[in-house]
């Protein structure tokens, strides 16, 4: 009997290691990486200066500020740097499918957002405002002068949750491509877009002719402000190089440097 109590003993204590080991399963996210050489980043290609599509020597490709510090991050992992270009909506399932390594897309950290994905620290700090057409500048300036009127937002992101609550007697128009949007806009379809304020700022510093801020007030919250880069939730080890960039990149000065450089990217090619 004494016997069989030490086995039964025994065999608890290795299942309770077994369980120790599970649970304290390795994070292989920058070895993994590194092994293959390339670091995949995922993006949504409308969002300038954040990251547009530019002919360069004949060839189309992706730049702007989520691009070179998407390339500020690779180097610190010692790998090359592969930009898959998608549509908004679809980043975190690409994510979480493991299509990507890491989306940088000018996502804001949202609560929801919390649920599904890990998060960096914030990269850069955002308001919202709207966006309509340089002739409407002084018709709607106002929440009240937007009433009935066709105001959009693309999908997914937190301008269309503000736009749904803040402009609550406006029809919102919601679509994928923030271009198509703004596109609308300008031929009179829309009244207004919803942007982030670096968005609003490079549409009118574009186009001075086409664009203009409205005076109406919108409120970003708190939890709707920040910037951030998103991994998958087990990723702890490439967050942590992550974090390690962005933090370097503040301190020298080179973040804001990085985003000058998009922006006069976007000036040069628009």
């Amino acid at each position: 009997m004494k016997r069989v109590l030490v086995l039964l003993s025994s065999i608890l204590m290795f299942g309770g290691v077994l369980a120790g080991c599970s649970s304290n399963k390795a994070d292989n996210s920058v070895k993994t990486i590194q092994n293959k050489k390339t670091l995949v980043v995922g993006t949504a290609a409308d969002y300038a200066p954040f990251e547009f599509p530019i002919v360069q020597n004949g060839q189309k490709k992706i730049v702007g500020y989520d691009l070179l510090l998407s390339k500020k991050i690779a180097d610190n992992l010692g790998v090359k740097l592969k930009i898959v270009n998608t549509e908004f909506p679809s980043l975190i399932s690409e994510l979480q499918d493991k299509k990507i390594d890491l989306i940088l897309a000018g996502m804001v950290s949202t609560p929801q957002r919390k649920k599904a994905v890990a998060f960096s620290k914030s990269y850069y700090t955002v308001k919202n405002v709207l966006l309509v057409n340089k002739k409407n500048q002084a018709r709607y300036n106002t929440v009240a002068s937007l009433k009935g009127q066709s105001v959009g937002a693309q999908q997914s992101t937190t301008q269309e949750t503000i736009t749904k609550s803040q402009l609550a007697d406006a029809n919102p128009v919601v679509e994928s491509n923030l271009t198509s949007l703004t596109t609308e806009l300008k031929q009179g379809k829309l009244a207004g877009v919803v942007v982030e304020n670096a968005i609003a700022d490079n549409y009118v510093k574009s186009y001075p002719h086409d664009y203009a801020i409205a005076k109406v007030k919108l409120t970003t919250p708190k939890s709707f402000r920040y910037i951030n880069i998103a991994a998958r939730k087990n990723d702890k080890a490439l967050v942590k190089r992550v974090n390690t960039e962005i933090t370097k990149l503040q301190k020298n000065g080179q973040l804001k440097e990085l985003f000058k450089q998009a922006q006069a990217l976007q000036a040069e090619n628009k």
